[in-house]
C-alpha cells in the first residue's frame, strides 16, 4: 500500500532510511527544476543541485505536518533558501586565498593528501598580486564598494550605504572588474 508523503516523512524522521530515500528521489526533479534558475560563482549546475538536495533533506528533517503547509510547498522554500545561502556564501568567499582549506582526500594508507608546495606558493603569489592590484588600481570608493559586494551586499544595499544610485554601484563594479581582470594570474 502506498503511503502519503507525510507518512513517509514521519518514518524518515524516525530513522527509516528507505522512506527518506523515497522522498529524496521523489522530489529530486523539483530540486533540479528550481536549481536551473540559479548560478553559483565558481561552481556548476551539479553543485547547485547538491545544495538543493541538502535543502530538501533539511526540509524532511524539520517538516511538521500540523504547523506547515503541504510538504511540497515547504520543501520548495527550503530548497530555494539553501541554494540562495550557498550563492551568497560563494560570493563572499570567492577571493579568499586558495590555501585556506583542509583536504578531505586520503591516500589508500589513510594518510591525508596534502597540496604540493609549488601550488601553495603559486596561490599565495596570486593572492598577493590580487591584493596589490586592489590597492594600486582601485579608488577608495571602488575598494569600499568591492568590500561590501564581497560581503554579499546587493547593489541596492551598497547604494544605500554610500548614498548612491544602483546604476552608480553597477558602474563601479564594472570598473572594478575591468581594472582587476588578470590581476591574480
Amino acid at each position: 500500500m502506498l503511503k502519503s508523503d507525510e507518512d513517509c516523512i514521519s518514518l524518515a524522521q524516525q530513522g527509516d532510511e528507505s522512506a527518506c530515500e523515497y522522498i529524496l528521489n521523489k522530489y529530486k526533479p523539483m530540486v533540479r527544476s528550481v536549481s536551473r534558475t540559479y548560478f553559483l560563482l565558481g561552481g556548476d549546475s551539479d553543485d547547485i543541485v547538491q545544495e538543493g538536495m541538502i535543502g530538501l533533506y533539511r526540509a524532511i528533517c524539520s517538516f511538521r505536518k500540523a504547523e506547515s503547509a503541504a510538504f511540497s510547498t515547504y520543501a520548495n522554500i527550503c530548497v530555494r533558501r539553501q541554494i540562495c545561502s550557498a550563492i551568497k556564501s560563494a560570493a563572499r568567499k570567492k577571493h579568499q586565498p586558495l590555501n585556506d582549506y583542509i583536504s578531505l582526500d586520503y591516500h589508500e594508507n589513510g594518510a591525508p593528501v596534502l597540496p604540493d608546495p609549488e601550488s601553495i606558493i603559486e596561490s599565495k603569489e596570486q593572492s598577493e598580486n590580487l591584493y596589490r592590484a586592489i590597492e594600486e588600481k582601485l579608488s577608495k570608493f571602488e575598494r569600499e564598494v568591492l568590500k561590501e559586494y564581497l560581503k554579499g551586499g546587493t547593489y541596492e544595499e551598497i547604494g544605500a550605504i554610500f548614498g548612491k544610485e544602483v546604476k552608480s554601484i553597477d558602474n563601479a563594479i564594472q570598473r572594478i572588474r575591468k581594472k582587476l581582470k588578470g590581476a591574480n594570474t
